[in-house]
């Protein structure tokens, strides 16, 4: 009976997590957004959602646009939403794994009117599952998501928000087993 159980258990969860940890070549990057050697690819996710901005004075007193948060869906291969992204920044897939990252490195899109690519390095865990063993994650082939400079940043707009429509390649590193 037991390994009857067993065998139906890993009909169920040896797919589910075959669809989050894929193999998946690593993207071509700029030199700064490199990894360290000894880590690979571990998940490839496509983020589609928006960047919020807020209306804030700076150090020198002017208004401008600053970023708040991303708020996205994170999809996999097959186009099926795996997670979120937002703020923190943090990642979530619906498995319960969660991790936090700080930025290292970032570099112009070369798309005009897109966010930067960045290498993040990831400074907190949460939850088991797939992203347990991430370490380190680039966002690449950025659209979209810069604030919108037609819309009026000043003293009359102070705190107000501004969601500008992004979407984002995200690559999940671990370390080679």
């Amino acid at each position: 009976m037991k390994s009857k159980s067993v065998a139906i258990i890993g009909a169920f969860v040896l797919p589910a997590i075959g669809a989050v940890a894929q193999s998946v070549a690593p993207p071509e990057v700029p030199d700064n957004l490199r990894v360290a050697a000894g880590e690979k690819v571990f998940i490839h996710a496509r983020a589609k959602g928006v960047q919020i901005y807020s209306c804030a004075a700076g150090t020198d007193g002017k208004f401008a646009w600053t970023l708040k948060a991303p708020k996205a869906e994170l999809f996999d291969e097959q186009g099926k939403v795996m997670g979120e992204h937002f703020a923190g920044p943090t990642w979530k897939l619906k498995d319960g794994s969660e991790v936090t990252g700080k930025m290292v490195a970032k570099h112009d899109a070369p798309k005009t009117g897109a966010i930067p690519w960045l290498l993040v390095t990831v400074t907190g865990h949460k939850g088991s599952g797939a992203l347990e063993s991430v370490t380190t994650i680039q966002r690449v082939n950025t659209e979209g998501g810069v604030a919108d400079a037609a819309k009026t940043c000043d003293a009359s707009k102070n705190g107000t928000e501004n969601e500008s429509s992004y979407s984002a390649d995200y690559y999940f590193y671990a370390p080679r087993k």
